[in-house]
């Protein structure tokens, strides 16, 4: 370990502040670079476990660790290439899924602009002992012509502008994939595409044509990655809808785009015996109508995102409740809730206030085991439906 490397770690969970104004204490060390290393390892340490425990693994900048991928996100990935001959990583910034890559397939390329990332990513493949990895320096749109033949091509593109504001459509990330993927096309079999969770499902499909697959990934119900797969046959893409929960569970919905536009589904007015709320991958996807087909229950309204049905469906990709009481929002109900509720949680779903205004009306404080889902029905009837976890 290096002298700066054991300054890190000794000095990991001390006031970064103080270390640099007592700069002068420790004359070896280059202490605001040390203490940049020890805020990137306080930012990454839930979102790359393995990155953190490892003492000898360095970091470019902060920026890196706000970007990259998660490790469940990255290990997610390795099966979209897996027993592939050659992935090249176009934009590869911290190599979080470089090494991803580098675990399945027999050689990675990895391309980064910065030189300065590059020296650090040699030296954390090198410490990884991913031996296969090949570093390359350059615009990757500009180091096409130097690579060797590549089956698989992976893209992150940088979503934020010259102002460091963010930004999500395609046409303003770098770089821009629609007018670029010809070329891209030309050299490898299939392309992986990782775009905000913001994105425009609808428009990028358009934009990004050959489109095979669409992976919506959430981590623990909350929407992180979609990724485009891109090949070259005229397919009906399939949506893969993912949430990663704790302990390596994995919930999933899959069909086929226009799956949702075939469906007819009638809302109801009448709150069955159970609950279900989609998870955060499955409203993403837009997939309304085809879940509700899918698992035969039926929306509380066409915007409320709701299900109900008088048994339990156990496969229902998302949280599943045993209703208690149905109780309309008006009158002297809505102060009588306060009362009956001292502690819930709460959820708006196509309701006139948010979660903040109606715990002030209400005097609700959060926690416990009630849950409150404050909502519109078909009749367009505002309710409190309450409900227990099951």
């Amino acid at each position: 370990m290096t002298a700066t490397q054991q300054f890190i770690q000794e000095h990991l969970h001390e006031n970064t502040d103080r270390l640099l104004l007592n700069a002068s204490h420790y004359p070896a060390i280059d202490v605001p670079a040390a203490v940049d290393q020890i805020l990137i390892r306080r930012q990454i340490k839930t979102k790359l476990p393995s990155w953190y425990a490892n003492e000898e693994v360095c970091f470019p900048a902060r920026i890196t660790g706000e970007q990259c991928s998660s490790e469940r996100t990255a290990l997610y990935k390795q099966r979209l290439v897996h027993d592939t001959d050659t992935v090249c990583d176009l934009t590869g910034g911290l190599g979080v899924d470089t090494l991803a890559f580098a675990q399945v397939a027999k050689k990675v390329i990895y391309i980064e602009r910065y030189e300065s990332y590059c020296e650090i990513a040699r030296h954390n493949f090198k410490v990884w002992g991913a031996n296969t990895v090949e570093v390359m320096q350059g615009e990757s749109m500009n180091c096409l012509d130097r690579l060797p033949a590549v089956e698989v091509f992976y893209v992150d593109p940088a979503r934020r502008g010259d102002q460091a504001q963010r930004v999500y459509a395609l046409a303003d990330c770098e770089p821009n994939l629609p007018p670029n993927l010809p070329g891209l096309m030309a050299k490898a079999s299939f392309l992986i595409a990782k775009l905000s969770p913001m994105i425009d499902i609808t428009r990028s499909l358009a934009l990004l044509p050959h489109t095979k697959e669409v992976h919506i990934l959430s981590v623990k119900n909350e929407c992180k990655e979609v990724l485009f797969v891109v090949g070259h046959a005229e397919v009906v893409p399939q949506i893969i809808c993912v949430n990663l929960q704790s302990n390596d569970v994995e919930e999933g919905f899959v069909f086929e785009w226009g799956d949702e536009q075939k469906a007819v589904i009638t809302p109801t007015s009448e709150v069955g015996a159970y609950l279900f709320e989609p998870n955060a991958s499955v409203l993403k996807a837009g997939a309304f109508k085809s879940v509700a087909s899918r698992f035969d229950c039926l929306p509380l309204h066409v915007s409320s995102h709701l299900y109900t049905a008088n048994e339990v469906r156990k496969d229902f990709p998302g949280r599943h409740f045993k209703v208690q009481a149905v109780i309309p929002f008006k009158g002297k109900n809505r102060k009588q809730l306060g009362r009956d509720f001292p502690k819930a949680n709460i959820t708006i779903r196509n309701f006139p206030l948010s979660v903040a205004e109606l715990r002030r009306k209400t005097k609700i404080k959060e926690g416990g085991e009630d849950y409150l889902f404050a909502t519109t029905l078909a009749n367009e009837e505002k309710v409190i439906i309450h409900a227990l976890k099951c």
